[in-house]
């Protein structure tokens, strides 16, 4: 009954015209929560129903079907929305075709895995957090149901802050005697133990395969924070033992970075590993370097313009209401812009610094897309911090760009033209 009286009373914002024919969901400033008007988007999609995504348009609206139940999901979730005829619909139309506008079909909503430990670490998963408020169902999954093989009945894997170098983040630094570190390098050395591998690092590269074969086969990859930097270092040691002696009893070879081999990775090349077990950092790919003592100050990346029509893929991970970003701390931060692969599209740079936050590019069949950092809504996030109440950021530009990437999938095929 109370969610009766709230549907009403919301609706009678948004009273129900004969002619309308279309909702039309603003993500400008007008937009009274961004992050859910993206499971709004989602849950139609998973009704059957089509939506369109206005690239450019009022900061990247989505134009929904005028349904009783749609207006109604909108009530529910405290989402803006404008009820609007054919005719209107037409002259946005011609606003999209004359200027640097695109109008992307998406069609299915994306089935949806989160690489996640099983055990409950004591900090956040920023993807997780914005899914879960957002109302975007999504399946946990670990090493095991990567080693069956089981990524194929996804569309789209998110990694966060998993070390596949299978050094636990290097936080034995720190906190070899913490009872929740303890309980990861249990639950870690099992599996490795269950899948015939000799150590933890060998377990990680494995899994890091694994996850290359999906994108090459046509899966959607999204990384943040130390995800985006180990996976890569995991992909190039073949023959390479980059792990911390606490892993195996083995020392890093002092020669690692020699003989890494890049052509296996995706986005980064030519990178130094760090061979120093006690200082907390994977390579020099992160220009912060955050836990060592050439830690860099935060700034803000601003995001990149791209031609809606002929770039359509980068345009639609870089819709926003803001377009300058207050920068976020993650143990991977930023990525070096003498690191990156040519042909990497940087969708979000620090202008005038020597590394860049945001970029995407092709592998195979698939796509990746990397964002450093950890949490948009809390620069200096600290372990053991309270998870992010995104309730208190429901506007939040960084978090826009996350959920940019769970519909990127939902889009209809022969629009992805890079």
């Amino acid at each position: 009954m109370r969610h009766l009286i709230l549907v009403l009373a919301l609706m009678v914002l948004h009273p129900v015209s004969a002619a309308a024919q279309f909702l039309l969901v603003p993500m400008d400033q007008a937009q009274s929560n961004h992050l859910k008007a993206y499971g709004l988007t989602y849950w139609v999609l998973k009704q059957g129903q089509t939506a369109e995504w206005l690239l450019n348009y009022r900061a990247g609206s989505f134009l929904l079907p005028d349904r009783a139940a749609v207006r109604q999901e909108a009530a529910l979730r405290g989402v803006s929305f404008e009820q609007i005829s054919a005719a209107q619909v037409a002259q946005i139309r011609a606003t999209v075709a004359r200027e640097n506008m695109e109008s992307i079909i998406l069609e299915k909503a994306p089935e949806i895995a989160v690489y996640t430990p099983p055990e409950s670490p004591p900090w956040d998963d920023a993807v997780t957090l914005a899914l879960t408020y957002a109302d975007i169902p999504y399946t946990p999954v670990w090493d095991r149901e990567v080693l069956q093989g089981r990524l194929k009945e996804y569309d789209w894997l998110h990694l966060h802050h998993e070390d596949f170098t299978g050094q636990y983040s290097k936080f034995y630094v720190a906190y070899a005697n913490e009872p929740w570190l303890r309980e990861q390098v249990r639950i870690n050395q099992s599996l490795a133990q269950e899948f015939g591998k000799p150590n933890v690092p060998a377990l990680k590269k494995a899994v890091a395969e694994e996850i290359r074969r999906y994108v090459a086969d046509g899966g959607f990859l999204f990384a943040m924070c130390t995800a985006t930097e180990t996976i890569e270092l995991a992909l190039g040691a073949i023959g390479v033992d980059i792990s911390a002696p606490f892993s195996d009893g083995t020392p890093i070879d002092p020669d690692a970075s020699r003989k890494m081999q890049w052509g296996r990775t995706m986005a980064f090349q030519g990178a130094e590993i760090q061979t120093n077990p006690a200082i907390n950092s994977f390579s020099d790919i992160d220009g912060h370097q955050v836990n060592t003592t050439r830690r860099q100050p935060l700034g803000a990346f601003t995001l990149f313009e791209f031609s809606a029509k002929y770039d359509p893929v980068p345009s639609m991970l870089v819709q926003n209401h803001e377009n300058v970003i207050a920068d976020f701390y993650g143990l991977t931060t930023s990525f070096r812009r003498d690191r990156l692969k040519p042909g990497v599209v940087v969708l979000a740079e620090e202008e005038g610094a020597p590394w860049v936050k945001y970029i995407h590019g092709n592998f195979g069949k698939g796509t990746w897309t990397f964002l450093g950092g950890h949490d948009p809504e809390d620069p200096q996030h600290q372990i053991g911090s309270p998870p992010t109440d995104l309730a208190l950021h429901t506007n939040s530009p960084g978090y826009r760009l996350i959920l940019n990437n769970v519909l990127f999938p939902a889009a209809r095929k022969k629009t992805l033209k890079t």
